[in-house]
């Protein structure tokens, strides 16, 4: 993952295996947010209905075939993106919906 605002560093400068920058926050949704922990459940909500499930179907069948790493960008990692990414893989919630 790399979220759309993670502009700094090259796909290959970084040596990442896969790049999946479309299942970051929309800009809209992430500029709402603004880590204002006031807004952190409805941002998680939010976001849930807005991955793109196809996407999360490709991380969670990257995730079964060994580690994966998210790469991001954030002031707190206990409520980013990447925190809601890695619940919704953990509950697997990619087959579900």
């Amino acid at each position: 993952m790399a979220p759309g605002c993670w502009w700094r560093v090259s796909k290959e400068r970084a040596a990442v295996d896969h790049w999946c920058r479309d299942i970051a926050p929309s800009p809209e949704l992430r500029k709402w947010y603004s880590h204002d922990p006031s807004k952190w459940e409805e941002f998680k909500e939010r976001y849930v209905k807005e991955v793109d499930r196809k996407l999360l179907e490709r991380l969670a069948a990257l995730s079964r075939k060994g580690d994966l790493t998210l790469v991001f960008a954030t002031k707190g990692a206990e409520r980013s993106s990447a925190a809601v990414l890695r619940e919704m893989l953990q509950n697997g919630d990619a087959a579900e919906r």
